[in-house]
């Protein structure tokens, strides 16, 4: 597995292939800043972390959760250290009927043994169904997670100036996660840090 550690770009967390000096961003994240702080990932998105991440996700291989869990407590521990609350992000109630299970919340749960910190699995809904990101362009991931999720009036106590720890199994290009961010701050979170536990890798900086 191709672990990620620093150097890297301190907003996506994208490896550097040499120490840029504190603070560098990326060339992506320069060109289109993230609605997030931070994000961390424990490893690159390669063979391996896809077989852990599907055998999780559509294997019901439950039992991994636990090391992936610790894997990312321990990549985001920065994170974590300044977080008040863990957020998965959700799935729609149609596939989370279809699959049982939101792979996401079950990763948060580790996490938040590991850094005894509270997590909201019910705070943030995905409001609206959308197609498997799978196979569409970055454009079209962006239009397919526009406006889809939403915190609930009678929820935005539980995050409102609050440094929230979103949670996610991939950061692939970042549509997701942006969209679930947006929904978080508009809800009036302080900050919006994001931990997953692995991230696609297209450069080394």
């Amino acid at each position: 597995m191709r672990w990620i550690e620093r150097p890297y770009c301190e907003q996506l967390g994208i490896p550097f292939a040499y120490d840029l000096g504190p603070g560098a961003l990326s060339a992506e994240a320069i060109a289109a800043p993230a609605p997030f702080q931070r994000c961390r990932a424990v490893c690159a998105f390669d063979d391996v972390a896809r077989k852990l991440v599907h055998g999780l996700k559509y294997h019901d291989r439950l039992e991994l959760a636990a090391w992936m869990g610790r894997w990312m407590a321990r990549a985001g521990a920065e994170l974590l250290a300044e977080a008040d609350l863990i957020v998965p992000v959700p799935l729609h109630r149609r596939r989370l009927w279809r699959r049982r299970f939101n792979q996401s919340a079950v990763l948060a749960g580790p996490i938040a043994a590991a850094a005894g910190k509270p997590v909201a699995p019910h705070v943030l809904a995905r409001i609206r169904a959308t197609r498997q990101q799978v196979g569409l362009s970055a454009a079209e991931r962006d239009e397919n997670v526009r406006g889809a999720f939403r915190i609930a009036p009678d929820k935005r106590a539980a995050i409102a100036g609050r440094r929230v720890l979103l949670v996610d199994d991939v950061y692939t290009t970042g549509a997701t996660i942006n969209a679930a961010t947006r929904a978080i701050v508009r809800a009036g979170a302080a900050a919006v840090d994001v931990l997953v536990f692995a991230r696609v890798v297209r450069s080394t900086g």
